[in-house]
């Protein structure tokens, strides 16, 4: 895909997406909190009509290619590399002025292989992300797969429908969307937002599989499909995120669930469960092996 096709693609769903919405809608344009700033005045503009941004706050501004630059701190062709993907991986992800892609133009995502984590480059995506490689590879897959003809790799990680959720450094998507149902006995069960923060408690817990039911919902919207199973279970354990989306997701569940417990206060000061990974977590573990070596 060119370009001028990429910078077509919708600013403000991309920005709904990444659970940005606007503090002021107008119709044809309008008022974000900036995304790149402590920003109390909602003073990003966005133009639907135009599909073009401007922060009046920096007075910087652009196109969609220039805005994933900035929000993403990456260069010009790994914006590219990013909108290919996403445009890929999300059938309805639409086009500035409500157009879809001609049908005869939907870009196609063809599975080539699946296999074990072999490529370097995941490998140190994992390690960015402080994920156990072995817990990894118990629970994900190496999925190649193309594009239009191009190919690419991701880590993917199995859900209910026989599809994929695929993660790599620029990436997220997936092949089908639906939850993953993990069945091990008893009526326990951990429910988790995203596969990253299943693998990042495994992590955690030091363990390559769960002892305990789980449910991954791969996104707050697949909520409803989860809530028939969940209403089984004597004890349920959320892990979903610090924002409004997953506060109200764990709402919902409170509401349907027999005994609900949320664990977001363990990582109160972080996003999701993989933060407190990154962050306070592998601190603390790293402080305390350096004093075992003393």
């Amino acid at each position: 895909m060119d370009t001028k096709r990429l910078n077509q693609l919708s600013i403000k769903q991309y920005l709904a997406n990444n659970k940005i919405t606007p503090v002021k809608d107008k119709g044809h344009y309008g008022m974000y909190h900036s995304p790149f700033r402590a920003d109390h005045n909602a003073s990003m503009k966005v133009d639907y009509d135009k599909n073009l941004w401007i922060d009046y706050g920096t007075g910087e501004g652009g196109t969609m290619i220039d805005f994933v630059m900035r929000l993403e701190a990456c260069s010009f062709s790994e914006a590219i590399y990013r909108l290919e993907q996403i445009s890929a991986g999300m059938a309805s992800f639409s086009f500035h002025g409500n157009n879809l892609l001609p049908k005869e133009e939907k870009p196609g995502m063809i599975i080539n292989k699946v296999q074990s984590i072999t490529n370097p480059v995941l490998i140190t995506y994992l390690n960015e992300r402080k994920i156990n490689l072995g817990v990894a590879r118990q629970q994900c897959k190496e999925i190649c797969y193309s594009v239009n003809g191009k190919p690419y790799f991701a880590l993917g990680f199995p859900n209910n429908s026989g599809g994929y959720e695929l993660r790599n450094r620029y990436f997220k998507g997936c092949t089908s969307k639906d939850i993953t149902g993990i069945k091990v006995g008893g009526n326990a069960c951990l429910v988790f937002e995203g596969f990253m923060d299943a693998l990042s408690f495994l992590t955690m817990k030091r363990i390559n599989q769960f002892r305990q039911n789980v449910v991954v919902l791969n996104s707050v919207a697949n909520l409803p499909k989860a809530e028939t199973y969940l209403r089984s279970q004597k004890k349920v354990y959320t892990f979903l995120d610090n924002d409004e989306a997953g506060r109200q997701a764990t709402e919902k569940l409170k509401i349907v669930c027999k005994s609900l417990s949320d664990q977001s206060g363990l990582y109160a000061k972080y996003k999701d469960l993989n933060a407190y990974l990154c962050g306070e977590f592998f601190n603390q573990k790293k402080y305390q092996s350096r004093g075992l070596k003393r």
